[in-house]
């Protein structure tokens, strides 16, 4: 039996959840009396999340098998990120000489890796191609261009990204629509993130225990912040939190997940006291993948900047203010089918947005393909290459 030889780099927690069902396509592959071709898989980890909360934690919820190579990139500016990570994964490329190295997502990773594969003249493939925010200040927009622009096989989530490609001048041989790999995590994670206790959730990852804890039987909020346009600039973040205290907080309880950096930014703007003591705010540590999709399935309405989050809510139907003022992933708008509306951090459409979306009922959304099979088309698709 053939065996075709897969490298797929992973860098970030989005890039874990989108890389986890794609590994157990390839083991239920590999265990078919009908294959006709064997994969060997590595998987590279180039350690642009590294802590545990960002890193390991997702590896065990997802499991995911530890990776067989580490990098070991850490952090720094998007350049020393994209540097590092070239500099070292091209020694892995030249010594393995794999048939297909696989990327996934838009993080510096994904972009690296790219260009390292194809200056090696090797066959590259992206899994989540074709989405565009078309705004070019935002430096997964960059990674998202490059990386489709280098692929030999770009696999697609959506009718709404083929046609960027095609736009593009991709050539219809090389798109796949093969629907939205996050969901197939979805699907499989369901059952166990709804067995969760809320309550203990609550009690495992709150940072401070200062705070009486709201009710939450009458709904709750959830809040995730972490992109640049929304924690870095002063103004910005000022205005969504006092909104937040003075406004969202009298009317329902929240539950901020809270990245680092936003963490940092709150205490560098004066403004982490004044969240802390907010009686009906629940601050807590970044969740693993279970405990964040427990909070989802029962909120009220969630406000997030996070792209895989929109995608959540749709399949879900959890009513999902976006808090940026351009999206990759429209086919999770209202306008498209889905329950997120598009508010930037406009603090009027905002405010407009939260007052009628959190009296909206669910409202489940499938685009077509999102139905959990994604993984097993993707190595479908890469095991018939093995013929060409």
């Amino acid at each position: 039996m053939k065996t075709l030889r897969i490298l797929s780099v992973v860098g970030a927690r989005p890039n874990f959840m989108k890389v986890a069902p794609f590994l157990r396509a390839i083991q239920a592959h590999n265990r078919s009396p009908n294959a006709r071709v064997s994969l060997a898989h590595t998987l590279v980890h180039t350690g642009q999340h590294y802590d545990d909360a960002m890193s390991d934690t997702f590896f065990r919820t997802l499991g995911i098998p530890p990776p067989d190579v580490n990098l070991g990139v850490g952090s720094g500016s998007h350049a020393e990120q994209v540097g590092r990570t070239m500099i070292a994964l091209e020694k892995i490329l030249i010594e393995q000489r794999p048939d297909w190295v696989v990327v996934v997502g838009d993080v510096n990773a994904t972009c690296a890796a790219a260009i390292t594969a194809k200056k090696l003249n090797l066959n590259m493939a992206h899994i989540e191609a074709g989405l565009r925010s078309f705004d070019m200040t935002m430096p997964e927009e960059i990674n998202r261009l490059v990386t489709d622009r280098l692929a030999d096989l770009l696999f697609t989530p959506d009718a709404i990204a083929d046609e960027n490609l095609r736009r593009e001048g991709v050539p219809p041989t090389r798109i796949r629509n093969v629907g939205n790999i996050m969901i197939d995590t979805l699907d499989a994670n369901r059952e166990a993130a709804t067995a969760l206790s809320l309550s203990d959730i609550l009690s495992r990852q709150r940072v401070t225990a200062g705070n009486a804890r709201p009710a939450l039987d009458g709904g709750y909020a959830v809040l995730t912040l972490h992109r640049p346009a929304n924690v870095d600039d002063p103004a910005a973040l000022n205005g969504l939190v006092r909104f937040i205290i003075n406004e969202a907080a009298t009317v329902l309880p929240i539950i901020w997940t809270l990245h680092p950096r936003t963490r940092q930014r709150l205490e560098a703007g004066g403004l982490w006291s004044a969240v802390q003591a907010t009686p009906n705010i629940v601050t807590l540590e970044p969740l693993d993948y279970l405990d964040m999709l427990r909070l989802n399935l029962d909120a009220t309405i969630v406000l997030t900047d996070s792209g895989g989050l929109q995608e959540e809510c749709c399949v879900l139907g959890t009513p999902c203010l976006t808090l940026r003022s351009s999206t990759e992933r429209p086919v999770t708008l209202a306008a498209h089918g889905g329950v997120s509306r598009l508010v930037g951090n406009d603090l009027e459409k905002i405010r407009q947005g939260f007052d009628e979306l959190r009296q909206l009922p669910r409202r489940p959304h499938r685009p077509p393909l999102w139905d959990g099979h994604t993984a097993p088309r993707i190595v479908q698709a890469l095991a018939e290459t093995s013929s060409l």
